[in-house]
């Protein structure tokens, strides 16, 4: 990658991050993900094969057959119930 398609800085980094799957209101997050990271503004750039891992990771979760090694319990509400009038 040369430039960053959202901001075109050239500094592109190598780095992990958090990537959150969401699928009919089914989450699965994946830690230490590999992925491009604009040095600039941020946006990030993943590689179509590790977009497919997590794709098939979260079916395989969710059709039972693989556990997950860790599950968290996260609060949720809705910016129109906590926003000022």
């Amino acid at each position: 990658m040369k430039n960053c398609n959202f901001c075109g800085n050239k500094n592109i980094k190598s780095t992990q991050t958090e990537y959150t799957y969401k699928h009919n209101n089914a989450y699965l997050l994946i830690k230490e993900v590999p992925c491009l990271q604009c040095e600039y503004c941020g946006e990030q750039y993943f590689e179509a094969k590790v977009l497919q891992q997590i794709e098939k990771e979260f079916f395989s979760i969710q059709n039972g057959e693989k556990k997950t090694k860790q599950q968290i319990i996260m609060p949720t509400e809705s910016f129109a119930e906590i926003a000022l009038v």
